[in-house]
């Protein structure tokens, strides 16, 4: 193996990730080579570092009065509102202009245009079954009250 092949083994050796034979031949080449053995302790000592860091969460109060206002409320359902209606409308426009091409085009096979429309209705049926569970399902959702 080279050293850039043992240089990609060191994380798995600090997180114990190597089998009994691995780990042998790796200490082995750490022994013979003083670059690799050098590397390996700069991979331990970023090791501790990070080891120590902690991730700090806000405090709930912080949460309550951000989720609290009325503008941050507001401002992310307008946003994924618009966002999805405009992707609809691109989505629907798109379709129906592809759509009409292909049907105004006498070279289409009858079969094609045929299997085009029943792709079409069943794609509408689907939509407007998956869109009414979820209303159902979000008018009977136990959670929707929880807290963030």
């Amino acid at each position: 193996m080279t050293c850039q092949e043992y240089r990609d083994l060191m994380m798995a050796y600090l997180d114990n990730e190597l089998d009994e034979q691995q780990k042998g031949v790796f200490e082995q080449h750490l022994a013979s080579c003083r670059d690799c053995a050098r590397e390996m302790d700069e991979f331990r000592r970023l090791k501790q570092m990070t080891d120590k860091v902690t991730f700090v969460e806000p405090e709930d109060r912080l949460w309550r009065q951000y989720w609290g206002g009325v503008y941050n409320r507001i401002e992310r359902g307008i946003g994924w509102v618009v966002f999805s209606l405009a992707g609809i409308l691109l989505v629907v426009y798109g379709g129906f202009t592809a759509i009409e091409k292909v049907i105004a085009d006498p070279g289409v096979s009858l079969l094609l245009k045929a299997g085009l429309l029943a792709l079409l209705a069943g794609l509408a049926i689907l939509f407007v079954s998956v869109l009414r569970e979820r209303l159902y399902f979000w008018s009977k959702d136990r959670y929707k009250d929880v807290r963030r």
